[in-house]
């Protein structure tokens, strides 16, 4: 794709006329006149590589692992490294690739990808499918997909490598550029972290990430100040109960009558006792109890996901939890030793803050790189991402995540026209058009790096 078409996905000749084709084309070229010179150069550089890296996509999108199983993933990713010139540490959290590209002083950045797949069946149809079957943790034979974009993630930051190697004049400092195992798992950043990262290696001044979107254009850069993702929780709760025959209730004390209470007494917490305006969820995504028609168990097991965005709301929220399902038990004459058992899962994800002046900072590069018009504020999500633990090790590290559209622009307006539903992510459906995303991502995280490395001294 030539460089007319990253800033402009759209053909405009399928829908204008000559003379808004001509405006058009003098607003790019007005843009060209104002960007950095080290615009015209990264875009060339990406062209150029473009051909090898859908042929590494194709490669990863092909061969997928999941979370704690990367092996492949991370020995290729090495590899792309290595003949991209960097100094290149495997084995980092037990698949974790760490990767410096050093130019002198200057500051350190950071750029993460994320390596696994997801446990779906792919039926995009695509020739580079993925076919792949394996085990999971439970021991039981999975597919596995690339559902949610990582081999374009992975893509991206080998050319992120590649340029930065080959433009050494347009920047200095230290690049730290990752691969990081088990981000749909959780756990992949933490374990990272207690390898090491930041004392094996160069602590960086800033992090950076990327992520596909299935809900935007391709060829956009798109961007979420402050919170973008929130804190999720897990918890697991044991309602207890005294079973016994269906016909005889009077002598049980029913754990399903009571769960129901539970399940329904929680849905207040949000809507009654967070302040409005405080974004949180509490979400009941399991019940299971019971195992014939007339016998009253002895338990019901509820899982539960838990989201927020401050520290002061989850905690607010979880300790709600713990009082009302205690409080419920109390209710139904529960005995002391016949509580509820509520059990906080270990394996948080800490919400994804953008630092507002380094966000306001890459966005103002992103409008001078690619126009406003393909640049698009995104609503902050509830879902969870754990690059957010790169910036919480004390003294916390400005970090800033964005997205690029992966859907073509075509899909989308016939999903307006229509009403047709686009695939999302984890989707067994989603996959993003390569071109223009994958150049579009490695000319925006280059643009960003370049941003905060400057010019080579």
């Amino acid at each position: 794709m030539n460089s007319f078409n990253l800033f402009n996905p759209f053909n405009l000749f399928n829908s204008v006329g000559l003379a808004a084709c001509l405006l058009a084309s003098a607003a790019l070229s007005a843009q060209a006149q104002t960007a950095p010179p080290a615009r015209q150069l990264v875009i060339g550089r990406v062209d150029q590589e473009y051909p090898s890296l859908f042929e590494l996509y194709k490669h990863l999108h092909s061969h997928p692992e999941l979370s704690f199983q990367e092996k492949e993933t991370s020995a290729r990713l090495a590899e792309e490294l290595r003949k991209a010139g960097c100094e290149v540490t495997t084995g980092v959290g037990k698949y974790g690739v760490v990767a410096i590209l050093r130019n002198g002083q200057g500051p350190t950045v950071l750029v993460r990808t994320d390596l696994d797949g997801l446990p779906v069946n792919e039926q995009t149809g695509l020739p580079y499918a993925s076919t792949v079957t394996t085990k999971n943790a439970r021991g039981d034979e999975v597919h596995v997909m690339h559902a949610c974009g990582h081999d374009v993630h992975i893509t991206c930051l080998v050319g992120v490598a590649r340029v930065l190697s080959q433009l050494k004049d347009q920047w200095h400092g230290t690049a730290v550029l990752i691969g990081q195992p088990a981000e749909e798992a959780v756990g992949g950043a933490r374990i990272m972290l207690a390898d090491g990262l930041y004392t094996r290696f160069p602590r960086p001044d800033f992090c950076l990430a990327l992520h596909d979107s299935a809900e935007f254009a391709a060829g956009t850069v798109d961007y979420t100040p402050g919170f973008a993702c929130a804190n999720v929780d897990s918890v697991d709760i044991t309602v207890k109960g005294v079973g016994g025959h269906g016909a005889y209730p009077h002598k049980t004390k029913d754990p399903i009558v009571l769960a129901a209470r539970i399940v329904l007494a929680l849905q207040t917490i949000v809507s009654r006792e967070v302040q409005p305006g405080e974004p949180a969820v509490v979400t009941v995504g399991s019940i299971h109890g019971g195992t014939k028609h007339n016998i009253i168990p002895d338990e019901v097991r509820l899982q539960l996901t838990v989201r927020s965005y401050t520290d002061e709301v989850r905690h607010q929220v979880l300790e709600a939890i713990k009082r009302i399902t205690r409080a419920e038990a109390i209710a139904a004459g529960l005995p002391e030793d016949r509580l509820p058992e509520v059990k906080l899962d270990d394996d948080v994800t800490p919400a994804q803050y953008n630092d507002p002046a380094l966000t306001e900072r890459i966005v103002g590069v992103f409008k001078a790189w690619f126009g406003e018009a393909n640049l698009k504020l995104r609503k902050p999500s509830m879902g969870g991402e754990d690059f957010s633990e790169f910036g919480r090790v004390p003294p916390k590290i400005p970090c800033f995540m964005f997205d690029i559209g992966g859907v073509a622009p075509e899909a989308i307006k016939e999903s307006e026209r229509t009403g047709k539903v686009l695939p999302s992510l984890h989707s067994s459906l989603w996959a993003p058009v390569p071109e223009p995303t994958i150049k579009t991502g490695v000319t925006a995280m280059t643009a960003a790096v370049l941003e905060l490395m400057g010019p080579a001294k």
